[in-house]
């Protein structure tokens, strides 16, 4: 938009197509969302009514800046449990979302003009966010063929002098990709041998289906350039309680701090009291949403077999489908319009993610079993 009001770098449109969903969504009646990533489950009972409880008790104010002492203990504890790694208190930053971790983390690393790689398809915001930190991001495309895992030698090919960081996510939204060990093995040989900073977006941790997640919090000869960003929007259905964490080297954490002293201060004080009830009862809540999303995910992908012009990868984890449309000879903007036109069920399209996500679709299996059988009903009703 441009106005001399508005600042000169925001005058060049930089909407995207998942930007713009939410208008499309209001153009039709019934419309089917499968669209954005929010699980249309609530937030367990028992996290809300142990939250509403400490409000009662006087958690209403600011906390320690890096976040409430007892939520950072929970948070190492369960690092602790679940991969065997020790994480100093120094090394915990509680961040109001993961999403707010990541610009944190960017704007803490970069210079001008410094590089970030990003694997492609990739969340739309971090293209923006490593350019509002002042960095330049960088595409490393992955492929269906490859089963989106990151190549080696394409990897090391894009590597400059003015590279900075890579920025990881497995399981990846929006593919469902989730990486081995070898390509995470790869992965930490070339940050080391060319000095870069890895940023691994792990929010995805817990929905994995074919292969154990590894969290490359695991892997000790990287933990001096490592930083991880969790959230427990997906993990624990807690979107709209805004809370996440960072696990990254002290000097790290210490310039995150002093950056978010000037955007937020410090994360909500009730989401993180529910965040600490979440972590204790993990074992407990947990397992069912994760069966849930299972299931569904297995369903949708069963009903695109039987749509000629759709394929997609036997799903490894996340609650996403990356679809691919191009036996249909449209381009995914194209073919995300048909089927909002035609099935009223709004999808994402591939380019949304990065440009080697041309000719695909994406959608979050977000929904209700059956409300995603009519979605895939009415789509394969479609005449092309």
């Amino acid at each position: 938009m441009r106005h001399p009001f508005i600042s000169k770098k925001y005058w060049k449109d930089k909407t995207t197509a998942m930007g713009n969903v939410d208008e499309l969504a209001k153009l039709y009646d019934n419309v089917i969302d499968l669209s954005l990533g929010d699980p249309d489950q609530t937030t367990h009972s028992d996290i809300i009514d142990f939250a509403f409880s400490e409000a009662h008790k006087g958690h209403t104010k600011y906390t320690d800046f890096r976040g409430d002492p007892e939520l950072r203990e929970e948070i190492a504890s369960y690092y602790k449990a679940t991969f065997d790694v020790y994480i100093d208190d120094k090394e915990i930053m509680v961040s109001t979302s993961a999403c707010l971790g990541m610009y944190l983390a960017l704007e803490a690393i970069l210079d001008d003009g410094d590089e970030v790689i990003i694997h492609a398809p990739y969340f739309t915001p971090y293209y923006q966010q490593i350019e509002l930190a002042g960095g330049v991001p960088v595409e490393l495309n992955t492929f269906e063929t490859d089963g989106f895992q990151i190549n080696k030698e394409h990897l090391e090919s894009i590597i400059t002098k003015r590279t900075k960081a890579i920025i990881i996510n497995s399981p990846n939204n929006p593919t469902g990709a989730v990486f081995d060990q070898e390509t995470l093995e790869n992965i930490s040989a070339l940050a080391i041998k060319y000095d870069i900073v890895i940023i691994s977006d792990e929010i995805y941790g817990a929905y994995t289906y074919k292969k154990p997640f590894i969290s490359l919090i695991t892997f000790e000869s990287i933990r001096d350039r490592l930083i991880v960003l969790n959230s427990f929007s997906k993990d624990f259905t807690m979107t709209g309680w805004r809370i996440g964490n960072i696990i990254a080297p002290d000097f790290i954490i210490k310039t995150c701090q002093l950056i978010n002293e000037n955007v937020v201060f410090t994360a909500p004080s009730i989401s993180q009291r529910a965040a600490i009830y979440a972590l204790r009862h993990r074992h407990e809540i947990q397992p069912p949403t994760i069966t849930l999303y299972k299931e569904r995910v297995r369903v949708a992908y069963d009903c695109i077999q039987s749509i000629p012009w759709m394929d997609v990868l036997e799903p490894e984890g996340t609650f996403y489908l990356f679809i691919n449309i191009k036996k249909t000879g449209f381009n995914s903007e194209k073919i995300s319009k048909l089927i909002l036109e035609h099935a009223q069920v709004l999808t994402i399209p591939g380019n949304a993610f990065g440009t080697c996500g041309e000719g695909y679709i994406r959608v979050a299996c977000t929904v209700d079993e059956e409300i995603l059988k009519e979605a895939f009903t009415r789509i394969s009703n479609i005449k092309l």
